[in-house]
């Protein structure tokens, strides 16, 4: 991709996706410990007298004006009939606290972000009352990320982000000192326990801004040393792309597609600073854009390629190792990791994919039937 196209990405809506949730198991907001093994949540012996949890769900919308809901079946991690609602006629983020929320831009000059409370039985969607919620003049909507310690829902916002409370109802609100500045952005990722906020720069030659989170407030404040270079000793356009944390909250990972690689940092525990990981940038394959991570393990799709690589996360240091069979046969424009760890499902114009995860090795293997769904942008899975 070239350096102008991405430039343009804060101004053309493109198919993108920014993931929302982190895999279970490795973050403290959802605990697979407590889940019996036969609920098919990942390698726990927990007693099978305890309840398994309630049906979830991969939410998906894309450029066909839709929101579709495809029911996830529990043993096998494979989609199930899917129905669909009218959404955002484009939407390029999505994701869930309590209900669903998604990023509505609208190339008039002011964006919204559209709300649905979500029956945790079948996965009907219901409009938030006073949904859709608008944000300011000159706003243009991309990813979400959403805090559940002070019940916030982030807007990468072109040169801002916007902080929005989440009340009683779903509804949302600007929160004190919303937006806040942060660079060039579009995609947001937030530490598993909530203290921090990492947004992808394009101001050139690129950058991650890094911000603290208020415990109480959800207000961001930037982290001593923020921004920090990508490639520092370089004048090379690394065009970063999607961003994410690891589910331990130790580092954060950044799709760059302007060089194909994956730049790592270490992130200090108490601060917040970014130090880069031992031998980053990480090649990968052609067309490198987004990502996910879903436990000790990283995935990128290669759109030109055709290939979804697969990385295993070093937890003391975060250096990137390709794991046995990688790149895999897959191809994927959005990735979404199911919240129990095991599964993940992508989209391509090939449909959409599940794709389960080997708990040990990271190794992908296709299950069920392909759904004949193509372009999905923004997809996240529920609970």
């Amino acid at each position: 991709m070239s350096s102008a196209k991405i430039r343009a990405l804060l101004f053309v809506p493109i198919p993108i996706l920014l993931l929302a949730l982190t895999a279970c198991g490795s973050t403290p907001k959802t605990s697979c410990s407590l889940v019996p093994s036969s609920c098919g949540c990942g390698p726990s012996t927990t007693s099978s007298s305890v309840a398994c949890p309630a049906n979830r769900f991969l939410f998906a919308a894309g450029f066909d004006g839709q929101l579709t809901t495809f029911p996830i079946d529990l043993g096998s991690g494979a989609l199930l009939s899917s129905t669909s609602i009218p959404g955002p006629q484009n939407s390029f983020g999505m994701t869930a606290l309590g209900s669903l929320y998604v990023s509505n831009p609208d190339l008039g000059g002011i964006s919204a972000i559209d709300a649905w409370t979500i029956d945790v039985g079948t996965g009907t969607l219901t409009p938030v009352p006073g949904s859709p919620f608008q944000l300011g003049p000159l706003s243009l909507a991309f990813g979400l990320a959403a805090n559940s310690r002070s019940e916030v829902v982030y807007v990468a916002d072109a040169s801002k982000i916007d902080a929005l409370q989440i009340e009683a109802t779903g509804a949302l609100s600007p929160i004190t000192g919303s937006p806040f500045p942060a660079g060039n952005n579009m995609f947001l990722a937030i530490d598993p326990m909530d203290r921090f906020l990492f947004t992808s720069d394009i101001t050139a030659p690129g950058n991650v801004v890094a911000l603290a989170i208020d415990s109480s407030t959800g207000a961001l404040t930037p982290v001593p040393g923020s921004p920090f270079q990508i490639a520092p000793n370089s004048s090379t356009f690394v065009e970063p792309a999607e961003i994410a944390v690891d589910g331990l909250g130790q580092f954060v990972y950044v799709a760059l597609a302007g060089t194909n690689q994956i730049a790592a940092f270490q992130i200090d525990q108490t601060s917040g600073a970014l130090t880069a990981v031992p031998g980053s940038p990480f090649s990968t394959g052609n067309g490198t854009m987004t990502l996910a991570t879903v436990n000790e393990f990283l995935y990128v799709p290669n759109g030109i390629d055709g290939t979804l690589s697969a990385y295993s996360i070093n937890t003391t240091n975060g250096v990137l190792t390709s794991i046995s069979g990688s790149p895999f046969p897959f191809y994927a424009v959005s990735l979404a990791p199911d919240p129990i760890g095991s599964f993940m499902y992508a989209s391509g114009s090939n449909g959409l994919l599940a794709l389960s995860i080997d708990p040990t090795s990271g190794a992908l293997t296709e299950i069920g039937t392909r759904v004949p769904y193509a372009g999905a942008i923004a997809m996240t899975v529920v609970p």
